[in-house]
């Protein structure tokens, strides 16, 4: 297994590889001082304990780096509790003694600097005196237009504290870049600052040394991207067809104006994770900003006949560039790579059998190892208990074998940028569901228990009827009731009861009988205990599936927006990208001739990673082949909606969603059935939705004439789609699915804009990567309170302490309030209403989180019965948020009140499994006051406050880390 721990950050913000060794020898050290023996055992135990423990903490951090002074505070911790307190003693001494040290030896810094005598080490070993003026005329122009929101001076006045003597260039470099983004708080602009100040040394080190002349810089980055991809090609980094291209056209079409367009955690986004490396020279990027659009372009370009490909890498590196569309990560990590493995999720089913379970394991760790999510169906596998003929022994059921999926999804790190993540998804009429319920549970057996992969249920139409009638429910093992796998709809309720008949005749061995609603009771308990497992429903993604011919679905994805069909015979992919809401929007007003222009080349690019892919396994190969599906997605919905004056939880924000939504899906249909034309349909056409002259909003019908009931949406849209119907008629489509909504986790990180189709989480939130965390602002609130001359630092500080939220801020009109409500302030029907609405154009699904923040498991379950109703196919995560104040640490108490900490029921400080996830991401914003309530003596009557049967505990903690989808592996 990888070493979850390979980094530390030293004092001077510095990165440096993390030593164990270094840990064990300091502690013999102060042992060997005191008790004149080094106790070599107990210092390597202690030193793995430490080690351990910062484990522990980077499991809801990804690429966490701890700071040299927090493993020292562990260290400490970890002696005292061996009961070595004299040895703890000395170890807090020499901290203090070499504290005073640094201190000394930063006053003495501080008079050279006063004397013009502090040196500073460029990149050839040679010294000279620091200028102040040479750095704050760097800064100046670094600022651009932001000149009356930039305090250079209080940049200038923090180096000074900050410095020292012998400081490298590269070292100022970077210290100036963390003072700049520790001010973000104070204005977004200097978020602007700090991206102009990174991309500085991105270019530097793009061109393998200094710039030359920063007034042609962009002369030298052109010439360096040409030399980058010779050499990429020469060293086996880059696909050999990359210097087929016209380079020299290439490089006059790189706009590095765009490069204004990124700001600070996009820039270090990508260039911590996403720029191609030298691996083999001390990992070099080979591209900068503008360079890595232009490099994935090409790449895509690759799936174009030769002499097109010029032309349309120009015309995708636009569309990237103007960040209008942006492929998902795998795409973007891959593209035009020598091994392109560029799709985002895959979905497969175990068979009852070792041979297909293992064969599984084997085919998902090729899939994860390639950056692949991975949704996985386990509901064949027989029922603990089960007869296991060939053996004559009874079957230990499907958890032990989920242990071991568990075990092989976190040992992977795909594509060494991130962990391995998986969802396993089963039927919730399988023997072993309540066991299943309980795999994220942290009591319990731990052989039990699964703490790194994802659970969903796959939930029948007839499954919810009963629940609302108070009905029964059968549970059974899947090698007795074949066919329930293999239905759904009016022919799975017609089996279902059949095989209910049948446990009454004998036919059928092993099952258990329940009240529906105990079992309903018992699936939200553990969603709101441990944030697993996810509800998704089976029926509405099959009836409403353009590939009903083709076979059934059996379950979702990693992050439940896919619903294509699979089997063992073949593995379904989706290649994944997302339009980007907010750049559309100019004026107030959605633009359709640049969404149609955007979707269209969108679309071109998605079908193009199905002809260019690697495939890890040839059951994808052959599944992708066929069906040709992608799944194009949005982002920033709620950035329109700010730029728009609408409010999330209105009637407009659903016309808007319903409207918006309705072009993309036009011109996206329209653009496959155009492809189709081109280059021909795909494989498995005949018999399609599309080839019966069905569209998804079609569907709708279909799906309520299934349930026997309306479903509360409005069918008619506004948009005349007689060219389109005729244009698939005549055509075809070239893909047999065409949208889905991932949750855009880092490449919305990248853009600037607020993940897929979300409220924004916090107005005033954390942000992380390995350089450490700084606090972010909505860029919009600050805006509207700078229009209206109310941003000062007395309203930053507000801010802080209502963690964000502007419903309890005096000053802040009331206009604002309803504008900028945080996902918790919403009621979380209209999240459901607006996915509704929007969801009627889409062939695929949603990654819905649903946000609930009060504590009545009624309400909790009214919600998701109401997703039901409202023709959901599929939900994703719940986010609940306990009933805490949040500790004011970062605030004045004497302007905002003292800090103090509230009684609270229902809390207990474990964050929720839900919301901490295991994050995938460079930029970690898992919550900090999001809690877990524990729920295991929750009244039988779900309409029981959850928090009325919980301990009351004290909670306080600081300013909201905002969650983040573990969906990475997506988008």
């Amino acid at each position: 297994m990888t070493n979850l721990i390979s980094n530390i950050k030293k004092r001077n913000n510095e990165i440096a590889p993390f030593e164990i060794l270094k840990i064990e020898s300091a502690i013999k050290k102060a042992f060997l001082h005191i008790t004149r023996d080094e106790h070599a055992q107990v210092a390597k135990h202690i030193s793995e304990l430490v080690e351990k423990e910062l484990e522990l903490e980077s499991m809801t951090r990804e690429e966490y780096v701890p700071s040299v002074e927090h493993i020292q505070d562990l260290v400490e911790k970890h002696i005292m509790s061996a009961g070595f307190f004299d040895v703890a003693k000395e170890y807090i001494i020499y901290r203090y003694e070499h504290e005073k040290i640094r201190e000394k030896k930063k006053e003495e810094d501080l008079e050279k600097l006063e004397e013009s005598a502090l040196k500073v080490v460029k990149k050839d070993g040679t010294s000279e005196g620091f200028q102040v003026k040479k750095l704050k005329k760097s800064i100046e122009y670094s600022v651009g237009d932001y000149a009356k929101e930039i305090d250079v001076e209080k940049i200038i006045s923090q180096i000074k504290l900050e410095i020292h003597d012998g400081i490298t260039t590269k070292e100022l470099s970077k210290l100036l870049v963390m003072i700049v983004r520790s001010m973000i708080e104070l204005d977004p602009a200097y978020g602007y600052l700090a991206a102009r100040l990174l991309l500085r040394d991105v270019y530097s080190e793009q061109v393998g040394g200094e710039i030359k002349n920063w007034k042609n810089v962009e002369d030298e980055l052109r010439e360096a991207f040409k030399k980058n991809i010779t050499f990429g090609v020469n060293n086996n980094y880059l696909d050999s067809r990359m210097n087929d291209f016209d380079l020299d056209m290439l490089v006059s079409r790189i706009d590095y104006k765009r490069d204004a367009i990124i700001e600070y955690m996009g820039v270090q986004t990508l260039y911590e994770r996403y720029f191609v490396r030298d691996t083999n020279g001390g990992r070099r990027i080979l591209e900068d900003l503008q360079g890595f659009w232009m490099r994935v372009a090409m790449g895509l370009a690759l799936g174009e006949k030769h002499e097109d490909r010029n032309r349309m890498a120009v015309e995708f590196y636009n569309v990237m560039s103007l960040t209008r569309f942006v492929p998902s990560s795998p795409t973007l990590f891959h593209a035009g790579t020598h091994h392109a493995q560029l799709s985002s999720c895959y979905l497969n089913s175990v068979g009852d059998s070792l041979e297909s379970i293992y064969k599984v394991y084997a085919d998902n760790a090729q899939l994860s190892k390639w950056a692949g999510g991975i949704g996985t169906n386990w509901t064949s596998v027989r029922a603990s208990g089960a007869l296991v003929r060939g053996s004559g022994i009874k079957s230990n059921g499907i958890i032990p074998f989920l242990k071991i999926a568990d075990s092989s999804t976190v040992a992977i790190n795909r594509s060494g940028r991130r962990r391995g993540a998986a969802c396993v998804y089963l039927e919730n009429w399988h023997y072993d569901l309540e066991e299943f319920l309980e795999l994220r549970k942290n009591t319990g057996d731990e052989r039990r228990r699964t703490h790194d992969m994802n659970t969903a249920l796959w939930i029948s139409d007839l499954f919810m009827k009963r629940v609302r009638a108070d009905g029964d429910w059968t549970y059974f093992s899947p090698d007795e009731v074949p066919t329930l796998t293999e239905t759904y709809g009016d022919k799975f309720e017609k089996e279902y009861i059949r095989y209910e008949e049948g446990t009454k005749n004998g036919n059928i061995k092993l099952f258990k009988t329940v009240k529906a609603r105990d079992v309903w009771r018992k699936m939200i308990t553990s969603l709101y205990e441990t944030g697993h497992p996810w509800i998704t429903f089976k029926d509405p993604s099959n009836i409403r599936s353009p590939q009903d011919h083709a076979g059934i679905v059996r379950n979702s994805n990693l992050c439940t927006e896919i619903t294509l069909n699979n089997n063992l015979e073949e593995t379904a992919v989706c290649n994944l990208g997302s339009f980007n809401y907010e750049v559309h929007v100019i004026d107030g007003r959605l633009d359709k001739e640049m969404v149609r222009d955007t979707v269209t080349l969108a679309m071109r690019m998605l079908d193009n990673v199905i002809d260019i892919n690697y495939y890890p396994t040839v059951e994808a190969k052959v599944s992708n082949l066929k069906h040709r599906p992608v799944g194009l997605g949005v982002m920033g919905f709620h950035d329109a909606l700010y730029k728009m004056n609408i409010n999330f939880d209105t009637e407009q924000a659903v016309v808007f969603a319903d409207e918006s939504m309705e072009i993309i899906s036009y011109y996206a249909i329209l653009a496959s059935s155009n492809l189709a034309a081109e280059k021909g349909t795909y494989e498995s056409y005949k018999g399609s939705k599309w080839d019966r002259g069905l569209f998804p909003q079609d569907t709708m019908k279909l799906l309520e004439d299934s349930r026997g009931e309306s479903i509360d949406v409005d069918k008619s849209g506004k948009l005349d789609w007689a060219s389109v119907r005729e244009s698939v008629r005549l055509n075809g489509m070239r893909n047999s699915n065409t949208m889905a909504i991932a949750p855009t986790a880092t490449i919305s990180n990248i853009v600037g804009s607020i993940p897929c189709i979300e409220p924004i989480y916090k107005n005033i939130y954390v942000k992380a990567n390995m350089n450490g965390e700084f606090i972010v602002v909505n860029p919009y609130l600050a805006k509207d309170l700078k229009d209206r001359g109310l941003w000062d630092y007395e309203m930053i500080g507000a801010l802080k302490y209502n963690d964000g939220s502007v419903r309890n801020i005096p000053q802040v009109p009331q206009d604002l309030k309803d504008k900028y409500k945080e996902v918790f302030e919403i009621d979380p029907k209209w999240l459901i209403r607006t996915a509704a609405y929007r969801g009627k154009w889409i062939d695929q699904s949603q990654s819905l989180n649903i946000y609930y923040g009060g504590t009545s498991g009624k309400d909790l379950a009214n919600i998701y019965e109401y997703a039901w109703k409202m023709g959901l196919k599929t939900t994703y995560y719940l986010r609940t948020l306990g009933a805490s104040q949040v500790e004011k640490s970062t605030v004045s108490t004497a302007e905002y009140g003292s800090t103090h900490k509230r009684e609270v029921k229902g809390v207990t400080s474990m964050p929720i499994t839900g919301i901490t996830d295991n994050v995938n991401n460079a930029s970690v914003v898992s919550p900090i006051s999001v809690l877990q309530p524990t729920m295991s003596n929750i009244h039988s009557n779900i309409s029981t406050d959850i928090s009325s049967t919980l301990e009351t505990k004290k909670v306080a903690y600081n300013i909201t880390k905002a969650p983040e989808s573990t969906c990475d592996g997506c988008q």
